[in-house]
């Protein structure tokens, strides 16, 4: 194979903290290459400054420094159209991690052509599922790009030979990241994830303290709280009647979601990359939106269009969960979802308690519901009860037939 040409310059998907900055130093000292550093604000709940801070202090120019603000993005261009299809990977995973990499994945490919970088680099490891994720989306939007993955290029085998390779190059070590951290978290406004070291074993609970975004149920008040949700075309845009952005809506829900000890999972998942992983998920105002979007769904969508958006749900979920967001089955799949939503309005009543999300009530404008035709009252003459007995036989003819046919068979000795 031939040698690949030296990298010029490249653009770090950068958080600031101790992994990315090692990343960082290691891209200048290992390939000798100009870093371009790119910090997505996702709604983790941090403070991005120091990033911009720390960056200048490792060496990296002004103009090189990106820092963006993508909350209401996030939600509205990626958060929303997920949900519009009620995504949940392996039957309980609000898929809160794989959603946010396609977007930070898009920008470094922006970032990249607006600088001219020849190469993109990224802080997954060699085990999980984000490495895939951020290469397929990179390969999607830049099929020539050169992809820098440090975790399965670099030598360090263990924490204390990242310590000595910070603290040779002078980078900060805060006082918490000299021992091994407990656990390692990834957070943005969906939901956070909790994985590793104290969560590794699956038959032990998670310690309390791993939670990071919502009381405990037994903590929370013993008196529901009732909220209405309103949607158009499918996405949430009001609660209790107030209009509000995407982010916004979401922050609403997320503290709504906290305090009313909502959407903890527990999970032990397959990775697409083959083992299986235990991880600790946080997603409030994900829960309180799904169980809503369902509920309106209930009375405005058709039967046997809501039969089939269950049917490929699943295949959706997994295109997102394995890294596929930009292929060209889920942007088919979506076109689907997306049809599916053009009457989904109206408002949703929900009853938050304890962890619990009940529906409570729900109306719209292009309901399909008819009381009229459903009551045991006498109702319209638009349902003749009398019609059931011939739909009853036609669909009993051939369970008929194969029972007249098995009782003529011959029996077994």
């Amino acid at each position: 194979m031939p040698a690949q040409p030296p990298v010029k310059k490249v653009v770090l998907a950068y958080s600031g903290g101790l992994d990315t900055s090692i990343i960082l130093k290691w891209l200048q000292t290992e390939y000798g290459a100009e870093v371009v550093t790119f910090t997505a604000d996702l709604g983790q709940g941090e403070e991005l400054g120091p990033a911009r801070d720390k960056a200048l202090m490792l060496g990296i120019k002004p103009e090189n420094i990106f820092i963006e603000d993508l909350r209401e993005t996030f939600v509205a261009d990626y958060v929303f159209p997920m949900f519009r299809a009620n995504t949940v990977y392996e039957g309980q995973y609000l898929l809160g991690t794989s959603i946010a990499r396609p977007l930070i994945a898009k920008k470094q490919i922006e970032i990249a052509r607006q600088v001219g970088a020849d190469a993109v680099c990224h802080g997954a490891t060699g085990k999980g599922n984000d490495q895939v994720r951020f290469e397929l989306s990179y390969y999607a939007l830049e099929p020539s790009i050169r992809v820098i993955a440090p975790w399965r290029e670099w030598d360090f085998t263990g924490r204390e030979a990242l310590i000595d390779f910070a603290e040779k190059h002078q980078i900060p070590i805060s006082k918490d990241k000299r021992g091994e951290a407990p656990f390692s978290i990834d957070a943005n406004l969906l939901h956070s994830s909790s994985e590793g070291k104290v969560l590794e074993d699956p038959s032990q609970p998670a310690p309390e303290f791993v939670h990071q975004r919502t009381l405990s149920p037994e903590a929370a008040p013993d008196r529901a709280t009732e909220i209405t949700l309103d949607f158009e075309r499918g996405d949430p845009v009001a609660i209790d009647g107030e209009r509000l952005t995407p982010a916004a809506l979401l922050t609403r829900l997320n503290q709504l979601g906290h305090d009313n000890g909502i959407g903890r999972l527990d999970l032990v998942e397959n990775r697409f990359v083959g083992m299986k992983s235990r991880g600790v998920y946080e997603t409030p105002g994900g829960t309180i939106l799904l169980a809503a979007h369902r509920g309106i769904e209930s009375i405005t969508l058709d039967g046997g269009a809501m039969h089939l958006k269950d049917e490929i749900m699943p295949r959706y979920a997994s295109l997102i969960y394995n890294g596929f967001w930009f292929s060209p089955e889920r942007e088919m799949l979506q076109a689907l979802i997306d049809k599916s939503q053009e009457m989904i309005a109206g408002r949703v009543r929900v009853r938050l308690y304890k962890g619990n999300v009940t529906v409570t009530g729900r109306e719209s404008p292009y309901a399909l519901y008819d009381q009229d035709l459903v009551t045991f009252e006498q109702g319209s003459s638009s349902y003749d009860q009398r019609d059931a007995a011939g739909f009853i036989r036609l669909n009993a003819l051939r369970l008929r037939v194969l029972a007249r046919r098995d009782a003529r068979a011959p029996r077994p000795d």
